[in-house]
């Protein structure tokens, strides 16, 4: 996948979950004698960020999806993202790995 095309998706899978993209940035790696180069897709969201890399010579990709859940949580908009993106990729195998950082708090003052 063109390196513009997979940022577009990245944004565009966040903004359909209800994430606010604030940046994005993706770089093309060069081909190689074992094929195409890879691709990194970045989105800066108000809530955290995601990114994308890509082997395609090796037949793979990672997706990680990192929302802040202080004050609102915003954990199944990461996974839509997820699902989304995945979707996108068609794996054969697909291994996840979720883990919940931090608890939502309520901010006390004195």
């Amino acid at each position: 996948m063109e390196a513009e095309a997979l940022l577009g998706a990245c944004v565009g899978a966040a903004e359909s979950a209800g994430l606010k993209a604030v940046g994005r940035l993706c770089h093309a790696f060069p081909s190689t004698p074992k094929g195409p180069g890879g691709v990194t897709a970045t989105v800066l969201l108000a809530e955290s960020h995601l990114c994308v890399h890509t082997w395609p010579e090796q037949r793979g990709v990672t997706l990680d999806v990192y929302v802040c859940n202080f004050g609102a949580d915003h954990s199944a908009k990461a996974h839509a993202v997820m699902r989304t993106l995945e979707t996108l990729f068609m794996p054969g195998h697909a291994e996840q790995h979720a883990l919940r950082r931090g608890a939502i708090a309520a901010v006390q003052t004195q």
